[in-house]
């Protein structure tokens, strides 16, 4: 039984039976002596995150913990736990939907094994869109129903599952050495998760999936020739600049991210309906805060890269993000032979379509006004 359940079946048993009529018997018996409120105790809620305790993304989790505990005035409290406290990094789907846990913080792509339709919740073709309009499909464009789908009533999990910070694109990675044309990644032993590592072995690398806490002991080892994990901040905590100097921005890859909140469906019914709107909208809060932290600290850790480090900083050349395109041409029609991702890419195409031509045509060349203000700064 969760702590959950524990607290609200006592709550229950208390008023069904003897304690409410108990509390109002006292109340008239003691008109003349003043009131003694007993308060609630909080409702805990165990969350593993997919994200060792250092990392800037368990940042962004307490971010969400924070706010939740705020607007709930105490009554909810999340435990949040970094990733293996409890299981691995890659599993906390799977202990959530197993009562394990009662919640998790990750990103789909993590439980992609289960399914290769989580890769299109973050990691999968990019159409033309960021990952705000990602995250906005997911709320307008029926991503959260085909969500719904995929976790309910194909893969019978036993979830509940809410997105909100809309990532950054995540930079190509980390090279020994800079890569110029596309012949120079052929052959690469490659790190990445997800669709992206049927993306690169499309275009010659040898991909290797591995958590965030893997990647620099495997590339000390020799294990992987190159990498990406995430952006400037959690790649210069866990040491990517002590195994490469060469770091790529701009990729196709995984263009699209956001993070995933999940909860025990068991959990989730037992809460009270308010508690459940605190739970939910809290995640839209903490992708605000996330997004604040994200643009100060990735900005100012990338600045440290290059200045402290001595790390160069380069932009993936066109060549190779055009092959990255033609790589995942080459993958939509497999995929497509899955009905539900079939569903799922036209749901994005149309909704990229009209939004992206919306934002294309309406936002200014912002690159046009930084080269006035800032001119030299950018090396494109």
């Amino acid at each position: 039984m969760t702590k959950t359940k524990e607290i609200n079946e006592t709550r229950r048993s208390f008023l069904k039976g003897g304690g409410a009529l108990a509390v109002a018997g006292a109340g008239v018996a003691t008109l003349a002596t003043p009131a003694v409120v007993t308060a609630q105790a909080p409702i805990v809620l165990r969350m593993q995150s997919s994200w060792t305790s250092g990392e800037i993304f368990q940042e962004m989790a307490r971010q969400y913990v924070e706010r939740v505990e705020a607007m709930s005035g105490g009554r909810l409290r999340i435990e949040l736990l970094p990733a293996g406290a409890v299981v691995g990094a890659f599993q906390v789907m799977e202990a959530t939907s197993d009562g394990i846990l009662d919640a998790c913080h990750q990103v789909p792509v993590y439980w992609y094994g289960l399914h290769a339709g989580a890769s299109l919740f973050g990691t999968g073709p990019v159409w033309g869109g960021s990952a705000t309009n990602l995250l906005s499909w997911i709320h307008r464009g029926g991503g959260q129903e085909l969500y719904d789908e995929l976790v309910h009533d194909i893969l019978r999990l036993n979830v509940v599952g809410f997105f909100g910070f809309p990532m950054p694109a995540q930079p190509f990675g980390w090279f020994k050495n800079p890569v110029n044309t596309v012949a120079d990644v052929n052959g690469l032993r490659y790190r990445t998760v997800g669709l992206a590592a049927d993306l690169m072995q499309q275009m010659g690398m040898s991909v290797t999936q591995l958590p965030g806490g893997e990647i620099v002991p495997a590339m000390e080892r020799g294990v992987i020739d190159a990498f990406e994990f995430n952006n400037p901040s959690a790649d210069r905590r866990f040491g990517a600049q002590d195994v490469a100097k060469n770091y790529m921005l701009s990729s196709y890859h995984q263009a699209s991210e956001c993070f995933e909140i999940n909860f025990n469906r068991d959990v989730w019914e037992d809460l009270d309906p308010d508690l459940q709107a605190i739970l939910k909208y809290g995640v839209d809060a903490s992708a605000t805060s996330n997004t604040a932290l994200a643009l100060d600290q990735y900005s100012t850790d990338l600045a440290a890269l290059r200045d402290e480090h001595g790390v160069t900083l380069l932009r993936t050349p066109s060549e190779v993000l055009a092959r990255q395109i033609e790589a995942w041409d080459a993958l939509i029609p497999n995929l497509e032979q899955d009905d539900f991702i079939r569903r799922a890419m036209d749901s994005q195409r149309a909704w990229t379509e009209r939004t992206v031509f919306y934002q294309l045509m309406n936002d200014p060349d912002y690159k046009l006004a930084y080269d006035h203000y800032f001119p030299g700064r950018l090396p494109f």
